[in-house]
């Protein structure tokens, strides 16, 4: 589907794959993340560890978003998206045979991380190949609930897996990890590849990195994506610690996340509606302010009910304002350079998961968990506010 898209605006084709395989590969990464969480606390390993083997998932990714971001630029987009799907068949085996020690859970969060980071490059493209500007808006909402959802599947999965039982057993996670990632493997080859691009000519240049980071708005919007992923990245790392700290069983919390991923998914549902009656950046402002409070909440030594209410909170908050982050980045950077803006946003969103983690986890063996949630309710608020001052034409 070109820019020039006539009449058939949507190309379901490309999209309905396209919708399968970020779905599947969403309801795996709570199922490896919130995994190696349990396994770690079964290692007895030190708060500080969790933290790193968390950054661990965003380490290498760092590297290798932007010259990902070049190859989808010159149409390999779905060539991403399959080798990503490989690659985290092998990050998923290594968790399922042979996550006894440390060290193996930091050489199977780093393998995912790198097969993570190559499909959402690619889904991201894919999502810009299955419209015309008519029907953007729409489709990136569909991604984004797609998303959504894998996002619940695998926090129900843990779910049952747990049972009544304070720490979720990491072999049922892990084997429940085995068969999302095979069938997210042959989903991934039913995405078609983007048609041969014209040769560049002579005259025509890519836009350098700094180039792209100058386009007004742009680092705001990064900044708001990385505050938005690595929240919920947070979430569902510290959220079992917190559990665990508050004597609440493992279930609870796996359905602690499955209600975040399903108000994030209502909130994407009506995503287009309140596009369009408020408008980019005061939606944005909105949607951050109500995800603040809600973390303010976690932070607060409440009950269980309300615990319920702040990840609502969270979630329908995150939920929009993750994907106007998505559609504003298309909004603001050239055609030819969508590739690498998006990767430079993905880029932001693993150095922010690199960063973060390790900084909570310092924090939290100061101050006990509750004060990870209080200081990135913080940095959530400074997100908002950056975008409200300078995206474009607010």
């Amino acid at each position: 589907m070109s820019e020039q898209a006539g009449e058939h605006d949507i190309d379901f084709g490309l999209l309905l794959p396209l919708l399968l395989h970020s779905f599947l590969v969403q309801a795996l990464v709570p199922l490896v993340r919130v995994g190696t969480s349990y396994r770690a606390i079964e290692l007895e390993l030190p708060v500080i560890w969790i933290g790193v083997i968390a950054a661990s998932f965003a380490l290498l990714p760092v590297v290798f978003a932007i010259p990902f971001g070049r190859m989808i630029d010159r149409g390999h987009d779905s060539r991403a998206a399959q080798a990503g799907s490989l690659l985290m068949i092998a990050g998923c085996f290594i968790l399922w045979r042979g996550a006894d020690t440390q060290w193996h859970l930091l050489a199977a969060n780093v393998v995912l991380g790198i097969g993570h980071i190559l499909c959402m490059a690619g889904h991201q493209m894919i999502t810009v190949r299955c419209a015309g500007p008519r029907s953007r808006e729409s489709i990136f909402g569909y991604y984004m609930v797609a998303l959504a959802l894998g996002q619940a599947v695998g926090p129900f999965l843990i779910g049952l897996a747990a049972g009544n039982a304070r720490v979720a057993p990491t072999d049922k996670v892990f084997f429940m990890a085995m068969i999302v990632v095979g069938l997210s493997g042959l989903s991934g080859f039913l995405l078609r590849a983007a048609p041969p691009k014209p040769p560049r000519s002579a005259t025509d240049r890519a836009l350098g990195v700094m180039e792209i980071l100058r386009l007004q708005g742009l680092t705001s919007v990064i900044f708001a994506s990385v505050m938005t992923v690595t929240t919920l990245d947070l979430l569902v790392v510290y959220l079992p610690l917190l559990g665990t700290e508050r004597h609440i069983e493992a279930s609870h919390i796996g359905w602690l996340l499955t209600t975040r991923a399903l108000a994030s998914m209502a909130s994407r549902l009506a995503y287009v509606q309140l596009f369009n009656l408020m408008g980019r950046v005061p939606l944005t402002v909105t949607m951050m302010s109500i995800s603040t409070v809600g973390l303010f909440l976690l932070a607060a030594p409440v009950s269980l009910p309300w615990m319920y209410a702040a990840v609502v909170a969270v979630g329908y908050g995150l939920g929009i304002a993750s994907t106007l982050t998505l559609s504003g980045i298309v909004e603001i950077a050239p055609v030819a350079a969508r590739g690498t803006a998006m990767s430079l946003r993905l880029t932001g969103n693993r150095i922010g998961q690199v960063a973060l983690p390790f900084t909570a986890s310092l924090l939290a063996a100061a101050t006990g968990v509750s004060g990870v949630f209080a200081l990135t309710a913080v940095a959530v608020a400074a997100a908002g506010l950056a975008v409200q001052t300078t995206f474009p034409g607010r």
